[in-house]
């Protein structure tokens, strides 16, 4: 295990890995950073920038003199929805992409599918040394386009409820008198 720390042997592994579970593999691997880039910038909004647009949506309403009017209301709903957007941004693509690794993954299998029955048609046998590779194409990306998926999907659900309970919060700080 302590190999692995060693950057040229992590390395050589994960080629390995890439290579066992075809081109397929490669794009789940891109869509998952692409998604986990996604995942750390909303960890960062929601460990530090949301509290700021929560008291600009305060400091706004603060600075009305204005709480009964109709306008006034309408501004009021203008800046609930505004922090609630911005604390929502990103969470469709998220949920986008927690749905497409699991079909990539099966795109593997098919690919990888049919690599074994090109084997079979080929050689006449079904000889399972012949057919290794287009098992593993077939299984791999869909075990990591789950894992992909699983791993989207906690963190999508959490950043759900975490908009769903600023709303009702900033809903209840901007008062009506």
């Amino acid at each position: 295990m302590l190999e692995l720390l060693n950057p040229a042997i992590a390395y050589d592994a994960l080629m390995d890995f890439l290579g066992a579970g075809g081109n397929v593999l490669l794009i789940i691997m891109f869509v998952t950073f692409f998604m986990w880039a996604l995942i750390i910038e909303r960890l960062m909004y929601w460990s530090g920038a949301h509290g700021g647009v929560a008291k600009r949506a305060q400091r706004a309403w603060s600075a009305r003199s204005d709480h009964k009017s109709w306008y006034a209301h309408a501004v009021r709903d203008r800046l609930i929805s505004e922090a609630v957007q911005e604390a929502s941004r990103f969470n469709n693509v998220i949920r986008a992409l927690v749905a497409v690794t699991p079909l990539l993954g099966l795109l593997g299998t098919v690919t990888g599918m049919v690599e074994v029955f090109d084997v079979m048609a080929v050689t006449g046998s079904s000889n399972a040394r012949l057919m290794a590779a287009g098992i593993s194409k077939a299984t791999i990306p869909t075990m990591a386009g789950l894992v992909a998926s699983l791993s989207g999907l906690i963190f999508i659900n959490a950043f759900d409820r975490n908009v769903e309970k600023a709303s009702h919060k900033i809903s209840d700080e901007l008062l009506i008198e």
